[in-house]
């Protein structure tokens, strides 16, 4: 039997890969609770609104003062990893940045740091409603 990988373990960009996913469904539930009533489109454009790598970035920056040790080290492996391609629409400061946040995310949902997770999206949520 295979034993299962510790979150330490993995490529930070397999981090960032599930937590983009996770940071992304967080998003969308608090986005459909602040407007039950919007149309499917608009909820998918404001949603993007936070979820874009400057938003991203930005959310990094106000919870970055916050963070551990461990969780500062995490961000910095998946702001350091080089990824093959950079989207076209984001300053690479912003993507790489936006990657170590998104890292994070993914350490904090495998290790099931619900409440530690919870936190940090929450303050993420709201600095990136400013952009």
């Amino acid at each position: 039997m295979e034993q299962e990988k510790k979150p330490s373990q993995y490529a930070p960009l397999v981090l960032a890969y599930i937590g983009d996913g996770v940071y992304e469904l967080f998003v969308r539930n608090r986005v459909i609770s602040e407007h039950p009533d919007m149309p499917a489109h608009k909820l998918h454009v404001l949603t993007t609104r936070f979820v874009k790598a400057h938003a991203q970035s930005n959310s990094m920056l106000a919870v970055e003062p916050l963070l551990s040790e461990e969780e500062l080290s995490v961000f910095k492996r998946g702001r350091n990893a080089k990824s093959a391609t950079v989207p076209k629409n984001a300053d690479l400061a912003d993507y790489r940045r936006a990657t170590g946040f998104e890292a994070l995310v993914g350490y904090l949902y495998l290790k099931h740091e619900t409440d530690r997770l919870n936190e940090l999206m929450q303050i993420a949520y709201a600095s990136a409603s400013d952009c």
